[in-house]
């Protein structure tokens, strides 16, 4: 099924995207060190931000289909920049937050971070963005 995001330029480095199936809008603005004034999300910064929210839609599948409660999971996503060879995201730096008692068993953590592993966003990353995942369970 395709889904069409009609974007336009309304200038000084300020870009809004309108989600066509639910008309919700979000605005992008260039980073600070790209010209921007850093007053919303860039564009690399929906991308770290995909990664985040994809991990979590699928683990929630998944925990759904296995009687599982991720409710009050948390993830935070670093998103550092490289100039070399081009000015690209470099590396995405997860850490995937599972508050105390909602996931017990050794299997079920497997199981989750199998489904993390399949997220359609980190799948559809290029190999050069280096991507490292840490599950915290318990809060920790």
């Amino acid at each position: 099924m395709a889904v069409t995001i009609d974007v336009g330029y309304v200038g000084d480095l300020h870009c809004e995207a309108v989600h066509a199936p639910s008309g919700q809008r979000l605005l992008t603005d260039a980073p600070l060190d790209n010209g921007g004034k850093g007053e919303a999300f860039s564009p690399t910064d929906l991308a770290a931000t995909a990664l985040g929210t994809c991990l979590l839609t699928i683990m929630g599948i998944v925990a759904s289909r296995h009687g599982l409660d991720l409710t009050g999971t948390r993830v935070r996503v670093i998103k550092e920049m490289t100039a070399v060879p081009v000015r690209r995201i470099g590396a995405l730096t997860v850490t995937i937050t599972v508050p105390p008692g909602r996931v017990v068993s050794a299997s079920d953590r497997v199981l989750l971070e199998r489904a993390a592993d399949t997220c359609p966003v980190r799948q559809s990353l290029h190999p050069d963005v280096k991507v490292a995942m840490v599950f915290e369970y318990g809060g920790g």
